[in-house]
């Protein structure tokens, strides 16, 4: 039997593709079933991120594909049997059920037959997702106010809100608050008999662990609740590439960096676990963010900062380098456009939306003591900017400072934004990064910074990662660590110290005492020196030589 089963498998494979119904439908079953993207992505062995993007514009392909569609079959079966029950009209079709599968036909999609367990188990994994799916009213979106607090998801401390099943801020600010405050005691300590009155009921005082216990509180929790958080994740794959390599820190940095960009996906989809937000992975890009050539580059304008002051006062000066801490971690707090990008022309700049923009830049007056917001560029004209330059350019132009008029808006391909869309995920980062500083983890450390580092260059058009392909958000996210170095040059001229260069993200040069300005140390709101030098001309020395040739 086992060669007629090799057989089937080659037949299998070389056989029609299973048929899926229109993106629509795929969503309406998935959401009339109660299931979120996460409890479908874990029956099938893939990532939310990958079931969005099934659900607006991609197709799965191969063994992956049949089980979605077995699913996808399953779940329209269901409600026409439900239908059917209520109204006694026995076995009925999909499109009894009130969904148009998209097939063309009245009957639920078809499945190709495949042989082996494949299929079967996506069946099976549709009978539990279906029985496990939350009651009504608690879907992807659906918010919950709590009447006793319950502990977050991701800090582990209490939350007032429950969204898509999970207890969480709302405000990722809130989040971070809370973590940084001191636990609660353990739960094995003894109860103090004398904080109950005699008489009267003991209140219910919730848990504050400082981890989320991982324990069910519904079937709409158990159905894909981890049993660890965000911060977990990382430092047990740190622990686990040490033993398999028997503690050598090189070859265990070295497993790890490879493995940075799928790990820093599964951390997102941890971190986005019960959001607020939809986000479409892989949605319509226009013509000016995709390469001309393989090689090639878009038409977006990211204002890199590449400047160096053309005259420095009289006088010998030391010149300190300073090396600005996680450039890319800081930036992943920026204004992200939600959806797919849409166009408009001749509509003034609206703060709730985010993508990027046709402009025309304005005169910038000031190249003496600080570069231009919109980095070198040569050719004069309308350029494609992002989100973070446009925003930039508008509130240097604003009464607070007036340096320079208002950039001139043409066109724009924008959506519904939100800046805390990666705050979560960046929290932890940054408290893994602080942890590994702390305990002078470079291993940690050096993980954590490709993680960060490569999830922001492989969203683009990239081999590499194939699970997110958005390159507004690369773009974006770039500008804004440009713009996060502009406006500490900006800081250091107002207050007093002398700005020499600005490169890239990272590195501003100053004249001047810039412990007074700057905090120093290796966390992200601080900086540390890069390097020190000499530049100038000495003023006596200068007057004496122009004496001489008088």
């Amino acid at each position: 039997m086992s060669g007629f089963d090799a057989i089937d498998s080659l037949l299998a494979g070389v056989g029609p593709e299973a048929e899926l119904p229109s993106l629509q439908v795929r969503r309406e079953l998935r959401e009339r079933a109660r299931l979120s993207k996460a409890q479908v992505a874990r029956a099938l062995g893939v990532s939310p991120s990958t079931v969005a993007g099934w659900e607006s514009g991609r197709d799965p392909v191969g063994e992956v594909r049949a089980k979605y569609a077995y699913l996808l079959d399953g779940l329209a079966a269901k409600f026409t049997t439900g239908t059917d029950t209520a109204t006694g009209t026995g076995a009925g079709t999909a499109s009894g059920a009130g969904i148009d599968t998209g097939t063309g036909t009245d009957a639920a999609p078809a499945v190709p037959s495949v042989a082996g367990s494949a299929v079967r188990q996506a069946g099976a994994a549709a009978e539990v997702l279906a029985s496990s799916a939350p009651a009504p009213g608690e879907g992807d979106e659906a918010e919950e106010v709590l009447a006793v607090p319950e502990p977050c998801v991701l800090c582990g401390y209490p939350a007032g809100t429950r969204v898509a099943g999970f207890a969480q801020h709302l405000d990722a600010a809130d989040c971070q608050a809370t973590v940084a405050a001191p636990p609660a005691q353990p739960a094995t300590a003894p109860a103090r008999p004398e904080a109950v009155p005699v008489g009267k009921p003991a209140s219910r005082t919730p848990r504050t662990s400082a981890r989320p216990s991982g324990r069910s509180q519904g079937l709409s929790r158990r159905a894909f609740q981890e049993p660890s958080g965000p911060a977990d994740l990382i430092s047990e794959a740190v622990k686990a590439a040490l033993a398999e390599h028997h503690g050598d820190v090189e070859a265990a940095t070295a497993m790890l960096l490879k493995r940075a960009i799928p790990d820093a996906m599964r951390l997102l989809d941890e971190t986005r676990k019960g959001a607020r937000y939809d986000v479409i992975a892989h949605p319509w890009i226009p013509d000016i963010l995709k390469k001309r050539t393989s090689r090639g580059a878009d038409e977006i304008w990211e204002a890199r900062p590449k400047w160096t002051r053309h005259e420095l006062p009289p006088g010998r000066h030391e010149v300190t380098a300073l090396d600005i801490n996680g450039a890319y971690l800081s930036a992943l707090k920026t204004h992200l456009p939600l959806g797919q990008l849409e166009h408009s022309a001749g509509l003034p700049h609206d703060r709730r939306r985010a993508g990027v923009h046709l402009i025309t830049p304005p005169v910038w007056e000031h190249e003496a003591v600080l570069p231009n917001p919109i980095g070198q560029r040569d050719e004069p004209g309308p350029l494609w900017v992002t989100e973070p330059t446009l925003r930039l350019l508008l509130r240097l132009s604003g009464p607070k400072y007036g340096l320079c008029a208002p950039p001139e808006i043409h066109e724009s391909y924008t959506s519904g934004a939100t800046e805390n869309l990666l705050e979560k995920f960046r929290i932890a980062l940054k408290d893994a990064r602080d942890t590994a500083i702390a305990e002078g983890d470079e291993v940690t450390l050096e993980y954590v910074k490709a993680m960060y580092s490569k999830f922001v260059s492989t969203m683009g058009e990239s081999n590499y990662n194939r699970e997110l392909y958005r390159p507004d958000w690369m773009h974006i996210i770039r500008s804004q660590a440009f713009s996060n170095l502009w406006l500490k040059a900006l800081k250091a001229h107002d207050e007093g110290l002398t700005v020499v260069r600005a490169m890239g993200t990272d590195e501003l040069h100053v004249i001047g005492d810039w412990r007074g300005v700057f905090p120093e140390g290796r966390g992200v709101t601080e900086v540390k020196v890069k390097d020190t030098y000499t530049a100038g001309i000495d003023a006596t020395e200068h007057t004496g030589t122009e004496g001489e040739e008088g």
